[in-house]
């Protein structure tokens, strides 16, 4: 009789162990895979009001509203912006919780340096489809297909490039190192290097608990729930394999991404490529706080590793053989 007690009991404290277990799990990823988005007017009267986003500019300049499938089934919504009468283009990847209007100031930027530029929204963010974030996961596939997407339209000798902030930044990454490395020059601004250590220097700062627990159990769910690992989205596995030119950018000020994460990418990619530390900054502000420097940093990389003797053609030829 005693032991049938203990059994029920051991029974009872494993069901209640499990299914708090389960609750956490579940809480867990659904703050990952549901992370709240930014109000799309919100981002909107934000970049108006910095004079980041120039109205005007936008409603005048030449475009297409592109739809583009995504291999995960559903459409990705984007802009190709044309304000310039060259193949030259930029596509840009914004941020987590962002979507393309934050990407439009870098289109400015691009317009003086001689780009035309694609801004587009990640999965479940803005106008594109997706029932889930994944943090590059997903996104490097679409990514994939935004490439070809724009390949088509301007040519396979286009000189294409690639900006990516934050998760945008990631996810440009993991597309050129794990799926192809098919852009001419890549530029990641405030990127991490891996997405398991970045939620362990969330939990840590933002609860009591140690790391190590919750970012399994979150790792365990995600797997269930979204059918992919943490420890698959790993962009500082993805750099060594990346052969074109790569512009590394972060703010010392990030306390949310820190850049240790860009240096330790930096360091792990073979040449070409360039790394700046902007010494003011909060995550994803280099170029708000610092857009003159950063404008000439990216010059000054282009015209080291890309523009090659103002010569596109030797710098495709000289990839080709490579």
């Amino acid at each position: 009789m005693k032991r049938k007690k203990v059994l029920i009991v051991s029974s009872i404290f494993t069901s209640v162990i499990s299914a708090m277990t389960a609750a956490f799990g579940i809480l867990l990823t659904n703050r990952l895979m549901y992370i709240k988005q930014k109000d799309a007017d919100f981002i909107y009267d934000r970049e108006l009001k910095a004079q980041r986003f120039d109205e005007s500019w936008y409603n005048n300049c030449r475009k297409d509203e592109l739809s583009i499938d995504s291999p995960n089934g559903y459409p990705i919504k984007g802009v190709f912006l044309q304000p310039l009468n060259t193949t030259n283009t930029i596509i840009i990847c914004h941020g987590v919780t962002e979507n393309k209007i934050n990407s439009v100031k870098y289109a400015r930027m691009f317009e003086r340096l001689g780009f035309n530029s694609f801004v587009f929204d990640h999965r479940r963010h803005g106008d594109s489809g997706g029932k889930t974030t994944s943090y590059g996961y997903y996104e490097k596939f679409d990514l994939a297909a935004v490439v070809k997407a724009v390949r088509t339209i301007v040519g396979e000798d286009a000189l294409i490039g690639i900006h990516g902030e934050s998760m945008g930044a990631a996810t440009m990454l993991l597309y050129a190192g794990l799926i192809e490395d098919s852009a001419n020059f890549y530029i990641s601004d405030c990127g991490f290097s891996d997405f398991e250590k970045l939620l362990s220097q969330i939990v840590k700062k933002e609860t009591l608990l140690r790391p190590k627990l919750p970012v399994r159990v979150a790792d365990l769910f995600l797997r269930l729930r979204d059918g992919y690992s943490i420890r698959s989205v790993t962009p500082k596995q993805a750099v060594t394999k990346i052969k074109s030119p790569v512009l590394f950018i972060h703010s010392l000020e990030d306390d949310f991404i820190l850049p240790e994460m860009t240096e330790e990418m930096y360091e792990a990619k073979e040449e070409p490529k360039m790394l700046k530390l902007f010494s003011i900054g909060a995550h994803a502000q280099s170029f708000n706080q610092n857009s003159h420097e950063y404008e000439q940093t990216i010059r000054e990389f282009l015209d080291q590793y890309v523009l090659v003797d103002d010569d596109e053609d030797d710098f495709l030829s000289q990839k080709e053989i490579s």
